[in-house]
């Protein structure tokens, strides 16, 4: 346990838990809300891993005491105990291990998800949606929060783009390994003659920004334009010029929002979704990449995509990356990717 002590830098971690806390009892802690939860949130992500750790030393200290007491007695009751315990302990060592992986400063951020058709009309819109359904029961799976920040409906069925707000600790690590194109391949249950198609959709995943990193927006350099949101009909529509786009002209980036009522809600969510991919693109510049974020999106068809989805002629799910499969598609399309995901880290976490 000393040597795992030292690869998990437990007393590194107690050290930011005494720095957090210190904070926490500053006079004028309370004065900036947003900046209090946010230190807060850091100092639960920091806790998890000393309590994570707490619990393996306690489990060590009761098998050696089970060792000991099979080493006098040899009993059988004593023997199964022991091996659970040794089991319960190797898991947990493990999930610490694969969070360990999760190591880069952005990895334990929300995560701001979006997702857009690629070329098919209502076929490709109604895959787009389908992926969201699959991801926002993957958070539910996953205990995290979802708010969905704009959604744009399809004419006749799908999505023509969503934008989901993903709350809760390492979501952008774990969504970070879902950025690229799906290809799906079925059965249409919009063409007449029931033929095989085969859709993509994209996905692209950002960290969003915290109150700790200053990202610069010079007003004079946004082109906020307002639009009466548009749709099928319900909660996604209103009578009002409430939808917001606001440009980013240096940069080119466009991002909008019509998902809440409220004009002044919809630029806030805006401005999140733009600082969160300006902040991204200069993660990526200063690691001089060879492309500009926008031109490293790759084109949503075949031959690009990540992971394939096959409802028609047999059942499956692949990820190209790993190679991982398997045939239970509905389980996967209920939120069930977590497998694929930690493949994916295994394999290229760095």
């Amino acid at each position: 346990m000393k040597n795992c002590g030292a690869i998990f830098d437990i007393d590194k971690k107690t050290e930011e838990i005494k720095k957090l806390e210190d904070k926490t009892l500053a006079d004028n802690f309370w004065l900036d809300n947003e900046k209090a939860q946010e230190i807060i949130r850091q100092l639960n992500a920091v806790k998890e891993w000393t309590e994570a750790w707490g619990e393996c030393k306690a489990l060590l200290d009761d098998i050696k005491i089970l060792y000991e007491l099979y080493d006098e007695d040899e009993g059988a009751d004593i023997l199964t105990d022991l091996d659970s315990q040794l089991k319960i302990l190797s898991k947990r060592l493990s999930d610490m291990e694969f969070r360990r992986m999760l190591g880069d400063k952005d990895d334990k951020k929300n995560a701001i998800l979006t997702i857009h058709p690629g070329a098919g009309g209502t076929e490709s819109q109604d895959w787009a949606e389908m992926l969201m359904r699959m991801y926002m029961r993957f958070a539910e799976l996953s205990s995290f929060q979802t708010d969905i920040m704009d959604y744009q409906a399809g004419e006749e069925a799908g999505l023509k783009s969503v934008t989901i707000e993903i709350t809760g600790s390492y979501a952008f690590g774990y969504l970070k390994a879902e950025a690229g194109v799906h290809r799906l391949v079925r059965i249409s249950p919009f063409d007449s003659n029931s033929r095989r198609h085969t859709s993509f959709a994209s996905v692209f995943v950002f960290p969003e920004i915290d109150n700790d990193i200053d990202i610069e927006i010079n007003p004079s350099d946004l082109r906020v334009d307002t639009y009466r949101a548009s749709g099928a009909g319900g909660q996604h529509v209103n009578k009002t010029d409430s939808a917001i786009r606001i440009t980013h002209l240096p940069s080119g980036i466009v991002v909008q929002c019509q998902n809440e009522r409220s004009q002044h809600k919809n630029k806030a969510n805006a401005m999140k979704i733009l600082a969160s991919k300006l902040y991204q693109k200069e993660l990526e510049e200063q690691a001089a990449k060879k492309k500009e974020f926008e031109s490293s999106k790759t084109e949503i068809a075949w031959g690009n995509q990540i992971r394939s989805y096959i409802f028609h002629p047999y059942n499956m799910v692949k990820d190209h990356r790993t190679n991982m499969e398997t045939s239970n598609v509905q389980q996967v399309m209920d939120g069930d990717i977590m497998k694929f995901i930690e493949e994916y880290l295994v394999q290229f976490a760095k």
